[in-house]
């Protein structure tokens, strides 16, 4: 028995999939420093972690020419995308994150679950980039931010796709939701011992400040409250209600219009 037509995602190469996958664990890595190195208690001295960033860009990078080069990607597949990175580096102009509220999310959630994982990752990256360049937001947190967004919009890709009507639109405001929540989280994991401080012996800090050389469990005990004191109960929680809000009103018409540009440039399979 034949079933509905159901539209497939751009599809991601093998090649693709080992080059998202090595970008990510290294992505994982820096974001997570604080916790992973090893240093003596008593030292000052670290490792800089933008500068070891740098590495992962061209990783980025490469995701985006593995889908073009392998097929993954047609010209009008890259045409949506470069509208939608437009539309969003607009829309986070339009916001700029005053008191939480981002209006890039919604559409980057969209798009992902639309097009897939790797159209989603990429349109994280392109968009961050470009709302960046535009609101001249660029600086050492930059990279950080393109990657996470693009998890966001790869997690998007990989929900359940059989989920449908109402059913997916409420489980995408709740990945929406949970989505800003770790996007905040990890960002301030990256920008914690900037702002809270290290300690450094025979000085006064904060009871929050990073601890070089700190069993992994303690810095986390204080990383958790002070992403907890400083961010998820204000700027998370406004991102999260702006991106449930924008999907549960905007969802349904988005979704459509951007099946129907997914249906001009990727071919429809039948399941028997």
């Amino acid at each position: 028995m034949r079933r509905p037509a159901v539209l497939a995602a751009v599809p991601l190469r093998p090649r693709s999939v080992a080059v998202l996958a090595l970008a990510s664990v290294v992505g994982v890595i820096m974001l997570f420093w604080p916790l992973v190195l090893r240093v003596d208690p008593g030292a000052t001295e670290r490792v800089d972690p933008p500068f070891l960033f740098l590495v992962l860009l061209p990783l980025i990078l490469v995701v985006v020419l593995a889908e073009v080069s392998e097929g993954g990607m047609d010209a009008r597949v890259l045409a949506v995308l470069g509208v939608l990175t437009a539309v969003n580096a607009v829309l986070r102009a339009l916001s700029a994150g005053t008191a939480g509220v981002e209006l890039v999310f919604f559409l980057l959630v969209l798009g992902g679950r639309v097009f897939g994982p790797g159209f989603g990752y990429v349109l994280g990256c392109t968009s961050l980039f470009a709302s960046a360049l535009l609101t001249a937001g660029v600086g050492s947190w930059l990279p950080f931010q393109m990657l996470v967004a693009a998890w966001v919009g790869m997690g998007a890709g990989l929900l359940p796709r059989r989920i449908t009507g109402r059913a997916e639109l409420a489980m995408l405001v709740g990945y929406g939701v949970l989505a800003c929540y770790a996007y905040g989280l990890l960002m301030n994991m990256w920008g914690w011992p900037f702002i809270a401080g290290i300690q450094v012996p025979g000085q006064d800090s904060s009871e929050l400040a990073y601890v070089p050389g700190a069993p992994a469990a303690e810095n986390l005990h204080r990383f958790l409250i002070y992403t907890l004191l400083t961010s998820t109960g204000g700027w998370d929680t406004a991102r999260a209600l702006t991106t449930a809000l924008a999907i549960a009103l905007l969802g349904p018409a988005v979704l459509s219009t951007l099946r129907r540009a997914a249906r001009t440039a990727r071919v429809v399979r039948t399941d028997t």
